[in-house]
């Protein structure tokens, strides 16, 4: 199939791309395309105006943030997995390296994947072990909404029709902490069926803050807090970190699907997040 009828704008700054979704309800931002264009092309969406952010400066590259990063929303998959200067951030670069393959880590962008919030996509996971914040633009002004409670449905977000996901942005990660991602992988797609992010960092011997973040088991990406909670205080052994993992999917109506049904998405889910950990904390100071 092929799209239906629509206009076509290019803005080069962010004021005039807020203006062009102001203006317009059924108007949509354009950022690598990879999602937006292919329900597009199956009439799943039919927008009036595409507002192509490809030439907003503003909202690419990555940049201190208060002891921390800010990530610009045009910033690509491969920019991320390729800048040496994110350490601690090992979990981001762990994603962003794999996902899809060259042509869609070259021109899919990180915050694309936030504002799309596909249930198995890859970056939502990684951003909530990170505890980042949007940081949303409209012709009201600028605000900040933590991650944690973003997502809300398949695909669905708390932001606004005429709101442009500028950056993600957190400050400082905790002394010493340590990041992973574990996948598995539809073969086809490269979605995720089960994907976890894990950040930690311990204190005096034990963990003393812990993030978990998994995408493709629920209706939409989720902190895994009973794990957190599990974690936090233990002494990082092997038991701790299999009783911890155990809690993966706790509280949340498992995905069944043709590619995985609920029983092995649960087991699956407790299998990456103990290897997760394991990785995380093998990565903290």
């Amino acid at each position: 199939m092929i799209p239906s009828q629509f206009e076509y704008a290019a803005p080069a700054t962010l004021n005039e791309a807020v203006a062009l979704l102001a203006k317009d309800p059924d108007a949509k931002a354009l950022a690598g395309g990879h999602s937006l264009l292919p329900v597009m092309k199956l009439r799943l969406a039919s927008p009036s105006v595409l507002v192509d952010l490809r030439n907003v400066a503003e909202l690419r590259g990555v940049s201190a943030n208060g002891g921390g990063w800010r990530i610009g929303a045009m910033t690509t998959h491969a920019q991320i997995a390729g800048n040496a200067s994110l350490k601690g951030y090992q979990a981001l670069i762990d994603a962003t390296s794999i996902i899809g393959d060259v042509q869609v880590r070259n021109r899919g962008t990180v915050g694309g994947a936030i504002a799309h919030a596909d249930p198995a996509a890859d970056v939502p996971a990684v951003s909530l072990a990170l505890d980042y914040s949007a940081v949303l633009r409209s012709p009201r002004g600028e605000r900040v909404v933590p991650l944690d409670g973003f997502f809300t449905g398949p695909f669905m977000t708390t932001a606004e029709p005429d709101e442009i996901l500028v950056a993600m942005r957190r400050g400082p990660l905790p002394d010493g902490a340590g990041g992973a991602y574990e996948k598995l992988a539809q073969p086809a797609s490269g979605y995720a069926m089960v994907g976890v992010a894990v950040v930690v960092a311990r204190s005096g011997g034990s963990i003393s803050h812990a993030r978990v973040g998994i995408t493709g088991v629920g209706e939409f990406p989720y902190r895994a807090k009973a794990v957190e909670s599990a974690l936090v205080g233990s002494d990082g052994s092997a038991s701790a970190i299999a009783a911890a993992a155990a809690h993966a999917t706790d509280g949340v109506t498992v995905n069944s699907d043709i590619h995985a049904n609920a029983a092995y998405r649960s087991a699956m889910a407790v299998v990456h997040t103990r290897r997760a950990i394991e990785t995380a904390l093998g990565r903290s100071a």
